[in-house]
């Protein structure tokens, strides 16, 4: 049994290159004007008085970082409609020990994997619940507040997707000979630090062997595939115009049972990369294959030695400027 099939919900899991995957709640927030003040929006007071919320009883989050509680005006407050929303932020919550059982509690020592999962996910909800629709009071100006969990760290929501779109695709099938019922293999990560992939004083690419030792913690793989994060970075590149190319990068990982898909999906849901002798924490966003990325690629047409020199040639309509595969074959893997 892999580390990921046993892991708790509150608890770290070490991966190889000195990386970790740390249990965090995530919440996307929303604010909306409450009444019809047109008053400019003070985002350093609208963070006070959400942190003071936070901290105080019912909520009682003492160990609650400023750092963790992000709030953004959005632009062009003056051109908004009265129900947009005028700021967004991100709420995370670090500190689970309290959700851990204690020592000398014999009941909580006693707890199944099941139970503390369970355990956990009604405290989420609970918080949900309480964040939900509150209203903001700032010297006579109200703000309402929406709370929403990233889909990326929702697993439960993820399951029921893939099992609804693999039923409603067996339902839809037209020859009755290829109802065979399927179920996802392949994990998408994105928006993970190049550097953190790639082979230390030798180069800042991810490497393969690298991203393969560090994703077989969570199960065999089969094969896997890394390339630039194009789609992120031309995103982050609006808001700044001297980003980089290559920081982030995009992986594809195959495992070769869907347990192992399962369970790797459910460590890297709702958790932080960190990596020891750094402060930051990323992150990334996970989700599964549904357009079959590996098995598009088995098929596709070998390309030109023209084509294969050009490093903007393009695969599945992306641009790619490197790009690498692993089999766990071992007469792949390892050559003389």
């Amino acid at each position: 049994m892999s580390a990921a099939a046993a892991l708790r919900p509150t608890e770290p899991l070490p991966l190889p290159s000195g990386l970790s995957l740390s249990p965090r709640l995530k919440l996307l927030l929303t604010f909306f004007r409450a009444d019809l003040t047109v008053r400019p929006l003070d985002e350093w007071q609208l963070k006070s008085a959400l942190l003071a919320f936070l901290r105080d009883p019912p909520l009682s989050l003492p160990i609650l970082p400023d750092s963790d509680l992000s709030v953004r005006r959005l632009p062009d407050l003056q051109k908004r409609r009265r129900e947009e929303p005028v700021a967004s932020g991100v709420l995370h919550v670090r500190d689970l020990s309290f959700l851990r059982p204690r020592k000398g509690d014999g009941e909580a020592e006693g707890m199944t994997p099941e139970q503390e999962e369970a355990k956990y996910f009604e405290w989420r909800s609970s918080l949900v619940k309480k964040l939900e629709g509150i209203e903001l009071n700032l010297e006579g100006v109200k703000f309402r507040m929406t709370v929403e969990i990233p889909p990326s760290d929702d697993f439960r929501a993820m399951k029921k997707s893939w099992e609804d779109f693999y039923s409603s695709e067996l339902l839809n099938s037209r020859n009755p000979v290829r109802k065979i019922a399927k179920r996802p293999d392949t994990i998408i990560v994105r928006g993970v630090p190049s550097r953190w992939f790639a082979e230390t004083r030798v180069s800042s690419k991810p490497s393969t062997l690298v991203t393969h030792t560090i994703f077989s913690a969570l199960g065999k793989i089969r094969t896997l595939n890394i390339a630039n994060d194009d789609e992120l970075e031309a995103k982050e590149d609006a808001a700044n115009k001297e980003l980089i190319s290559g920081l982030n990068c995009k992986v594809w990982v195959q495992f070769e049972s869907y347990d192992d898909f399962q369970n790797a999906m459910k460590a890297l849901c709702g958790r932080s990369l960190e990596k020891e002798g750094s402060r930051l924490k990323v992150d990334y966003d996970v989700s599964w294959d549904r357009e079959g990325f590996f098995r598009i690629a088995q098929y596709e047409p070998s390309r030109s030695n023209i084509g294969e020199k050009d490093a903007s040639a393009t695969v599945h309509g992306r641009k790619k400027h490197y790009s690498s595969r692993i089999e766990s074959d071992r007469r792949k893997r390892f050559r003389d």
